[in-house]
């Protein structure tokens, strides 16, 4: 079976504070998005790529394919106006490219600014989707957690509390068609979506390395992550 990551990478990442969307900033020598999709070459070296990228940075493509290996099979999408949407463009490529093959696929969709993700938790998603049809990985709430009403707060149980990771994965007979229903303001992940559709999704553990670049401070927690992990 096929293996396409649909690495999401179309945001501007504004609350880095940086010249560039946070994608493009360097760790180690390389950007952010090639230490993902390097991962997910790692991971599975026949693994194809589509890449969502904002309307306005196309230009880094060339870039990408010489930091990233010229070799890794890239699509390029643009971004659209929500995360659903820039996922859906890259959904439609991957089902274009599907029906030409008359195949199917294991799909996983991951942030690009997860650049920490390990390819054993890709492996381990990949495993799962193949049993069970989808893999979102999840970590277990760690601090106290209180609960915002309109009446106030109040505590509530953490153990009940898990926290999403990318990359979610999913069967390509799940995920494509769940992607073909309308937008709504509760489509937060992948797995909203399939659910709104019908389907149940099943956890998989995460990965407590696999943080996501959104303040200057993760970027030096990643750095020391690496180094401590080469």
């Amino acid at each position: 079976m096929r293996r396409i990551a649909l690495i999401t990478a179309g945001g501007a990442g504004l609350r880095m504070g940086a010249d560039k969307p946070k994608q493009f900033l360097t760790l180690a020598g390389k950007s952010l998005l090639c230490h993902a999709i390097l991962a997910f070459h790692q991971a599975f070296d026949n693994m194809e790529f589509v890449v969502v990228l904002p309307a306005d940075q196309g230009f880094r493509k060339d870039l990408l394919l010489q930091e990233c290996g010229h070799a890794l099979a890239i699509h390029f999408v643009e971004g659209g106006a929500t995360r659903f949407h820039s996922v859906q463009n890259g959904l439609r490529a991957i089902g274009a490219q599907l029906k030409d093959q008359a195949d199917e696929a294991i799909v996983f969709v991951h942030d690009g600014v997860r650049c920490l993700v390990s390819p054993s938790l890709i492996q381990r998603c990949s495993q799962q989707a193949l049993e069970k049809g989808s893999a979102i990985p999840v970590l277990p709430a760690t601090e106290s957690v209180r609960l915002q009403t309109a009446h106030g707060h109040h505590p509530f149980d953490r153990n009940q509390v898990m926290l999403v990771q990318t990359p979610q994965t999913f069967h390509s007979s799940i995920l494509l068609p769940a992607f073909e229903q309308e937008y709504q303001e509760g489509f937060t992940d992948e797995a909203t979506v399939v659910e709104a559709s019908g389907q149940l999704v099943f956890l998989v553990a995460g990965d407590f390395n696999n943080i996501k670049i959104t303040r200057p401070i993760d970027l030096e927690l990643a750095a020391v992550l690496l180094r401590n992990r080469d």
